[in-house]
């Protein structure tokens, strides 16, 4: 990974916002310099993957929080067209701030809860790539997000150690949402050491309209 000095100066005000904002609004709990460039800036990015992403102009942040993955994103791969998406408008009126101040271009935030969002016709299958950082596990990430994936497209969730009983469990309800439940795992160390595994999932049909269920139904009663 390589970064330009634009980059690291888009990077750099990115940082110094969101520590400013983070007095109001608890937006991250990672605020020393070093920690923000491994577990935030380093993290996020490290989901690209050239070879496999070809063809991927649109893409999804679903759950962004505080902007992450998809503001390093933007700030690493220019080009992309990227929708941030978070149930919180505190956090969206933080994210539209960053635009504005690193004047990025085809990005844009939405608040709304993403069971709501999936079942809008302009949003539902209609990325190239879905990705999320939400702390939930694989089968209920899969609800949330393989609903905004075209076919062809991938959803990429980013997890830490230890996630073979989680991989197990999640592959027969990838395949009932339209995801190939025969997906690839990346596994490696961030330069602090923590453990992190990747997993792409291609979707290959689309998404039975009843998914995602109605709000608070996909964590209280995960798709088993």
């Amino acid at each position: 990974i390589v970064f330009s000095e634009q980059q690291l100066k888009q990077f750099d005000v990115f940082y110094n916002m969101l520590i400013e904002f983070n007095k109001k609004v608890n937006l991250t709990t990672i605020t020393e310099p070093k920690d923000f460039a491994v577990k935030h800036v380093i993290d996020s990015v490290s989901l690209w993957n050239d070879e496999k992403f070809s063809n991927v102009k649109t893409i999804i942040d679903v759950g962004t929080g505080a902007g992450f993955p998809g503001i390093p994103l933007k700030i690493y791969k220019p080009n992309l067209q990227i929708l941030l998406l978070d149930s919180l408008n505190k956090r969206i009126i933080f994210l539209q701030n960053v635009i504005d101040e690193l004047k990025l271009e085809n990005i844009s935030c939405m608040h709304s809860r993403a069971e709501d969002a999936a079942h809008n016709p302009k949003l539902r299958e209609s990325f190239d790539l879905a990705v999320s950082r939400a702390v939930a596990k694989l089968n209920v990430l899969s609800e949330y997000c393989l609903p905004f994936v075209k076919i062809n497209g991938f959803f990429v969730a980013q997890k830490g150690s230890n996630i073979f009983d989680e991989v197990n469990e999640a592959g027969k309800i990838i395949k009932m949402l339209g995801g190939n439940n025969k997906f690839e795992t990346t596994n490696f160390k961030l330069p602090n050491g923590d453990e992190r595994n990747i997993i792409y999932i291609k979707k290959f049909a689309s998404t039975p309209k009843k998914f995602p269920r109605k709000a608070g139904l996909i964590e209280k009663k995960p798709l088993i």
